[in-house]
Protein backbone atom coordinates (compact mmCIF):
# COMPACT_ATOMS: atom_id res chain seq x y z
CA UNK A 1 0.00 0.00 0.00
CA UNK A 2 1.79 3.55 -1.07
CA UNK A 3 1.96 6.16 1.40
CA UNK A 4 -0.10 9.31 1.00
CA UNK A 5 1.81 12.36 -0.89
CA UNK A 6 1.06 14.00 2.57
CA UNK A 7 3.06 11.29 4.74
CA UNK A 8 6.39 11.19 2.87
CA UNK A 9 7.99 14.63 3.96
CA UNK A 10 7.56 13.88 7.59
CA UNK A 11 8.85 9.98 7.53
CA UNK A 12 11.85 12.02 5.95
CA UNK A 13 12.35 14.39 8.61
CA UNK A 14 11.94 11.23 10.62
CA UNK A 15 14.87 9.28 9.06
CA UNK A 16 17.04 12.47 7.96
CA UNK A 17 17.03 13.95 11.18
CA UNK A 18 16.79 11.81 14.07
CA UNK A 19 16.96 14.83 16.92
CA UNK A 20 13.37 15.49 15.65
CA UNK A 21 12.20 12.02 16.82
CA UNK A 22 13.62 11.82 19.45
CA UNK A 23 13.14 15.27 21.21
CA UNK A 24 16.80 16.18 21.01
CA UNK A 25 18.19 19.20 19.62
CA UNK A 26 21.24 19.42 17.62
CA UNK A 27 24.79 19.67 19.12
CA UNK A 28 25.63 23.54 19.87
CA UNK A 29 22.13 24.28 20.02
CA UNK A 30 19.77 25.39 22.99
CA UNK A 31 17.04 22.79 23.46
CA UNK A 32 13.57 24.25 21.23
CA UNK A 33 10.35 24.47 22.76
CA UNK A 34 7.37 21.88 21.13
CA UNK A 35 6.28 24.99 18.71
CA UNK A 36 9.73 25.63 17.15
CA UNK A 37 10.01 21.82 16.98
CA UNK A 38 6.85 21.63 14.41
CA UNK A 39 7.91 24.94 12.85
CA UNK A 40 11.63 23.47 12.13
CA UNK A 41 9.95 20.35 10.57
CA UNK A 42 7.41 22.56 8.80
CA UNK A 43 10.06 24.07 6.89
CA UNK A 44 11.97 21.06 6.36
CA UNK A 45 9.30 18.42 4.93
CA UNK A 46 8.47 21.31 2.50
CA UNK A 47 11.70 22.23 1.02
CA UNK A 48 12.48 18.05 1.18
CA UNK A 49 9.22 17.91 -0.93
CA UNK A 50 9.58 21.04 -2.98
CA UNK A 51 6.39 22.37 -1.64
CA UNK A 52 5.86 25.66 -2.06
CA UNK A 53 4.82 27.89 1.18
CA UNK A 54 2.19 29.40 0.06
CA UNK A 55 -0.71 28.74 -2.91
CA UNK A 56 0.45 30.63 -6.29
CA UNK A 57 -2.94 29.64 -8.19
CA UNK A 58 -5.41 31.55 -5.91
CA UNK A 59 -5.60 34.69 -8.60
CA UNK A 60 -7.36 32.27 -11.25
CA UNK A 61 -10.67 32.97 -11.89
CA UNK A 62 -13.21 31.48 -9.43
CA UNK A 63 -10.40 30.57 -7.00
CA UNK A 64 -10.31 34.00 -5.41
CA UNK A 65 -12.66 33.07 -2.14
CA UNK A 66 -9.78 30.43 -0.93
CA UNK A 67 -7.80 33.17 0.87
CA UNK A 68 -8.52 34.22 4.19
CA UNK A 69 -11.57 36.56 4.18
CA UNK A 70 -11.63 38.98 6.92
CA UNK A 71 -14.53 40.96 8.67
CA UNK A 72 -14.09 44.38 9.22
CA UNK A 73 -15.81 47.45 9.29
CA UNK A 74 -14.25 50.67 7.02
CA UNK A 75 -13.89 53.84 9.19
CA UNK A 76 -12.57 56.63 6.86
CA UNK A 77 -11.22 59.56 8.69
CA UNK A 78 -13.81 59.50 11.43
CA UNK A 79 -16.93 58.89 9.65
CA UNK A 80 -18.03 55.32 9.64
CA UNK A 81 -18.79 53.21 6.49
CA UNK A 82 -22.25 52.75 7.67
CA UNK A 83 -24.41 55.26 9.12
CA UNK A 84 -23.96 55.80 13.11
CA UNK A 85 -27.59 54.56 13.85
CA UNK A 86 -27.33 51.19 11.87
CA UNK A 87 -22.98 50.42 13.14
CA UNK A 88 -24.92 47.98 15.83
CA UNK A 89 -26.03 45.33 12.87
CA UNK A 90 -24.16 43.98 10.13
CA UNK A 91 -24.94 46.80 7.88
CA UNK A 92 -21.95 48.19 7.77
CA UNK A 93 -20.16 44.76 7.87
CA UNK A 94 -17.78 44.34 4.91
CA UNK A 95 -15.83 40.93 3.85
CA UNK A 96 -12.00 41.71 2.59
CA UNK A 97 -10.44 39.30 0.80
CA UNK A 98 -7.62 38.41 -0.74
CA UNK A 99 -7.80 37.92 -4.33
CA UNK A 100 -3.96 38.19 -5.07
CA UNK A 101 -0.95 39.58 -3.82
CA UNK A 102 -1.59 42.54 -2.40
CA UNK A 103 -4.71 43.20 -3.86
CA UNK A 104 -8.58 42.61 -2.45
CA UNK A 105 -11.79 42.35 -3.05
CA UNK A 106 -14.15 44.58 -0.67
CA UNK A 107 -18.07 42.35 -0.41
CA UNK A 108 -20.45 44.27 1.56
CA UNK A 109 -22.39 40.66 4.00
CA UNK A 110 -25.19 42.45 4.28
CA UNK A 111 -25.93 43.23 0.61
CA UNK A 112 -24.29 40.75 -1.29
CA UNK A 113 -22.54 43.02 -3.91
CA UNK A 114 -19.02 43.61 -4.55
CA UNK A 115 -17.88 47.30 -4.29
CA UNK A 116 -16.36 47.74 -7.59
CA UNK A 117 -15.34 50.94 -9.66
CA UNK A 118 -16.05 52.05 -13.20
CA UNK A 119 -13.35 53.97 -15.69
CA UNK A 120 -15.21 57.51 -14.84
CA UNK A 121 -13.90 56.63 -10.79
CA UNK A 122 -17.84 55.86 -9.79
CA UNK A 123 -18.41 53.46 -7.16
CA UNK A 124 -20.94 50.94 -7.35
CA UNK A 125 -22.58 46.99 -6.41
CA UNK A 126 -21.79 44.34 -8.21
CA UNK A 127 -23.55 41.26 -7.87
CA UNK A 128 -20.78 39.47 -9.74
CA UNK A 129 -16.74 38.90 -9.15
CA UNK A 130 -15.16 40.84 -11.86
CA UNK A 131 -11.73 43.28 -12.50
CA UNK A 132 -13.53 46.00 -11.57
CA UNK A 133 -13.94 44.39 -7.74
CA UNK A 134 -10.08 44.47 -7.93
CA UNK A 135 -8.19 46.66 -5.20
CA UNK A 136 -4.82 47.12 -4.37
CA UNK A 137 -4.91 47.75 -0.07
CA UNK A 138 -2.26 50.01 0.20
CA UNK A 139 -0.58 50.46 3.77
CA UNK A 140 -0.18 54.51 4.48
CA UNK A 141 2.63 55.99 6.89
CA UNK A 142 -0.19 56.89 9.32
CA UNK A 143 -1.49 53.04 9.84
CA UNK A 144 -4.40 53.74 7.66
CA UNK A 145 -5.13 51.78 4.53
CA UNK A 146 -5.84 53.13 0.64
CA UNK A 147 -7.55 51.22 -1.82
CA UNK A 148 -6.86 51.74 -5.28
CA UNK A 149 -8.35 50.32 -8.24
CA UNK A 150 -6.31 47.62 -9.68
CA UNK A 151 -7.41 48.07 -13.53
CA UNK A 152 -7.57 51.94 -13.50
CA UNK A 153 -4.70 53.19 -11.44
CA UNK A 154 -4.62 55.95 -9.77
CA UNK A 155 -8.48 55.85 -8.91
CA UNK A 156 -9.07 55.50 -4.87
CA UNK A 157 -12.18 54.38 -3.21
CA UNK A 158 -12.69 57.84 -1.19
CA UNK A 159 -16.09 59.01 1.37
CA UNK A 160 -17.37 62.36 2.35
CA UNK A 161 -17.75 63.86 5.10
CA UNK A 162 -21.56 62.80 5.25
CA UNK A 163 -20.43 59.49 4.18
CA UNK A 164 -21.27 59.80 -0.01
CA UNK A 165 -18.52 58.85 -2.07
CA UNK A 166 -16.79 60.27 -3.77
CA UNK A 167 -15.13 60.07 -7.72
CA UNK A 168 -11.73 57.71 -7.51
CA UNK A 169 -10.19 60.17 -10.15
CA UNK A 170 -10.83 63.40 -8.31
CA UNK A 171 -8.68 62.24 -4.84
CA UNK A 172 -4.81 61.56 -4.31
CA UNK A 173 -4.22 59.29 -1.44
CA UNK A 174 -2.67 62.34 0.45
CA UNK A 175 -6.23 63.14 1.11
CA UNK A 176 -7.80 61.92 4.43
CA UNK A 177 -11.13 61.06 2.57
CA UNK A 178 -9.17 58.55 0.38
CA UNK A 179 -7.76 56.85 4.40
CA UNK A 180 -9.74 53.92 5.91
CA UNK A 181 -9.17 51.75 9.03
CA UNK A 182 -10.35 48.37 9.38
CA UNK A 183 -11.84 47.30 12.40
CA UNK A 184 -13.83 44.55 14.17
Amino acid sequence: MPLPAALLPALLLGLLWPGAVRGRSPPGRLPAGPRQRRWDAALFARSVARLPAERRDAARDGDYLLGIKRLRRLYCNGTPFCPPDFCVSCVGLLEISPVERGVVSIFGVKSGLFVAMNSKGKLYGSAHFNDECKFKEILLPNNYNAYESRIYPGMYIALSKNGRTKKGNKVSPTMTVTHFLPRI
